[in-house]
């Protein structure tokens, strides 16, 4: 399957930030964005997910096809480790945890609350997550953050055994992160600087 973008158009607020955007990646592929903070590659993502509706172009593949990885790691404080994947895993049809567990070494934290965990290993229980969802193509917004050298090269290794298995990525990062053959996407060259109409239900869920 081809994951791939035609004449994309994305916005941001009241703005069309992007317009034009067009790529194509196969599954077995990683695309990495490349651009300056507040070139395009978040609001990008976020369209591609479905989070923000394209305002024009097409898609080739559904947002069901589509794992998210934001920023924020949208975790419960209150729940342990076990509880939060166990969780994810009954929401995506899936009983088992342990895959997620070992690829970001997570097995000797499974009873603590999320709450005490430090940033870089809540990092690496967000991440993790994206292993349960048994979706092909995963979107990624600068995911190392937080993440030490060690979790890092976790991560890779994750992203690695995702696309051997026939999944893709598309990864939105500054880090090397050793993964071959990868493409890079420059997000600068399609900057666009047209308006929209002001849409409140839009805006408010962008906020």
């Amino acid at each position: 399957m081809e994951f791939s973008a035609q004449n994309l158009a994305c916005r941001r607020g009241d703005a069309v930030v992007l317009s034009e955007v067009t790529f194509a990646v196969s599954q077995g592929e990683a695309l990495i964005l490349r651009g300056p903070n507040g070139s395009g590659k978040t609001t990008l993502l976020r369209c591609l997910a479905g989070l923000t509706p394209a305002v024009s172009g097409s898609l080739s593949f559904s947002p069901d096809d589509v794992a998210y990885a934001a920023h924020a790691d949208g975790l419960k404080a209150q729940l342990t480790v076990a509880e939060t994947l166990r969780f994810w895993a009954q929401v995506f049809g899936t009983r088992r945890i342990e895959a997620a567990l070992d690829a970001f070494d997570l097995r000797g934290l499974m009873e603590r609350r999320t709450q005490t965990l430090s940033a870089g290993q809540k990092r690496r229980l967000s991440l993790a997550r994206l292993i349960l969802t048994g979706r092909t193509l995963w979107a990624l917004d600068e995911p190392t953050v937080s993440l030490d050298t060690s979790a890092v090269a976790q991560f890779a290794a994750a992203v690695r055994t995702h696309l051997a298995g026939g999944g893709a990525a598309i990864i939105a990062t500054h880090i090397d992160l050793g993964l071959r053959d990868a493409a890079t996407l420059d997000i600068g060259q399609f900057r666009a600087t047209q308006s929209v109409a002001h849409d409140p239900f839009l805006d408010e869920a962008l906020s």
